[in-house]
């Protein structure tokens, strides 16, 4: 199962936001974008959505669609990782007068053949691993410029049949969740409108173990697109999403600072059993917090929140100046320092327990961060994940589309390039995602095609 996990792995580190995302969140597939138009626009499409490709980027886009249209698109995903890997969507869309507009998606991603070992490393026969997710969608105006919508989606995941060795329960997984979109047109000036979502907003997600559950990938984005040229025949649109992932995790933390983790029940109460709490109850050893929480403590988590750590070893960190004093590891071939030594020196800064410094400096003088490098403001902005893109428009036939995607924490920065033609009530779109080679994504081709009813 040891292609699984890789697999699984490269999937939480560019499907889309940054991953701190990272095994800190469930249900990742469901922010692989879909549609060839939009992936040759850096993946920005929550302030456009206006084809049937909208019950996926912001619901609130069908509101403004007359008539019906299908939209269906096909991608070998991640070239460089696997050749079986591919991601299928197909959408639709439909307006009623008078009532609104439903729509809605279908996604199924498969991950492949996989070899099934037991705990002894014996073979067990092959598998196969996929995800799939379904969601129903309702849009209507607020007025003339305004437009609210919502999906409702169900998703299953399967990972493997049975577990291994001893864990407990299997290896698949069903989870509902919804979708809250808004869209304003003439946003500010005529030519600017705005989008809002809030996607993946559901119960957590579990596999093996129940009590190693991960929230759903919640993820926040707003969306600007502004038309700079506007005639009979041209027309150029700039489009700018900003999403952030409303993910709080944190590691074992000293939050009380009494100088251990744990040691009592969410009662107060000293003892061994369920004893991940500190003697004022809150939860010590690492943890995520619930969506209802993490909706505002996820833009904090790194900077505002956390305790101490203790996480550094001696000599495992190399050439660091941290609280004015310096200490060398052996990653870089340099001599370890002395341990009691380096105790000494900490106690010269106050880094030792029940001094001032404590939860800002250990015992080893590190200064202490939460899941980042540092815990300041920048932390919290590095985790954003930006997407630019640009889209010309020749008559209503011809279109060509540039984008950058751009996400520091999950070392992402890949540019795209793409193409769209339009005729009779059938659309055409290719989609590119270049980038350094090598890169997982780089060289992702889309192709999708629209049909208006």
């Amino acid at each position: 199962m040891k292609r699984i996990y890789s697999i699984v792995a490269a999937l939480l580190l560019l499907s889309n936001p940054s991953l701190n995302a990272q095994s800190e969140a469930g249900a990742i597939f469901l922010l692989i974008s879909p549609g060839a138009r939009a992936g040759g626009m850096g993946e920005a499409q929550v302030a456009i959505a206006n084809d049937a490709y909208a019950s996926y980027w912001n619901p609130a886009g069908l509101a403004f669609q007359d008539g019906s249209e299908i939209a269906f698109m096909h991608v070998n995903w991640l070239p460089n990782l696997a050749d079986d890997l591919y991601y299928e969507f197909l959408g639709f869309r439909k307006h009623y007068p008078n009532l609104g507009t439903l729509g809605g998606h279908l996604i199924y991603l498969n991950l492949g053949e996989q070899v099934r070992m037991d705990e002894f490393a014996q073979y067990q026969g092959k598998f196969t691993s996929y995800m799939m997710a379904a969601a129903l969608s309702y849009s209507s105006k607020l007025s003339s410029t305004s437009s609210f919508g919502m999906n409702a989606k169900i998703s299953y995941q399967h990972l493997v049949e049975i577990a291994t060795g001893s864990e407990k329960g299997k290896g698949t997984s069903i989870d509902f969740g919804f979708d809250l979109g808004y869209m304003n047109k003439s946003w500010l000036t005529p030519r600017m409108d705005l989008g809002v979502t809030m996607t993946n907003i559901g119960p957590k997600v579990s596999f093996i173990d129940p009590d190693q559950a991960d929230p759903q990938p919640t993820n926040l984005t707003f969306g600007l697109a502004y038309e700079v040229i506007r005639n009979d025949f041209n027309s150029l649109k700039l489009v700018y999403d900003v999403d952030k992932l409303l993910v709080a995790s944190y590691p074992d933390m000293d939050w009380d600072g009494d100088g251990m983790i744990g040691g009592f029940n969410k009662n107060g109460k000293e003892g061994t059993k369920n004893s991940d709490y500190n003697r004022n109850g809150k939860l010590e050893a690492a943890h995520k917090d619930p969506i209802y929480k993490a909706i505002f403590t996820s833009w904090v988590d790194d900077w505002l929140l956390g305790g101490d750590i203790d996480r550094a070893i001696p000599g495992e960190v190399t050439d660091k100046k941290i609280g004015g004093w310096e200490w060398a590891g052996d990653a870089n071939g340099n001599e370890k320092l002395d341990p009691e030594e380096m105790i000494d020196t900490a106690k010269e800064y106050g880094a030792v327990f029940g001094d001032d410094n404590w939860g800002i400096y250990n015992e080893w003088g590190q200064k202490e961060v939460g899941s980042a490098k540092d815990r300041t403001i920048q932390n919290e902005l590095d985790k954003l994940v930006h997407n630019f893109g640009m889209e010309y428009w020749y008559s209503s036939y011809f279109a060509l589309r540039t984008g950058y995607y751009f996400d520091k924490t999950g070392k992402i920065q890949n540019p795209t390039f793409g193409v769209g033609l339009r005729f009779s009530n059938y659309g055409f779109d290719f989609g590119y995602t270049s980038g350094a080679p090598g890169h997982p994504l780089t060289n992702t081709m889309r192709f999708s095609m629209n049909i208006q009813l």
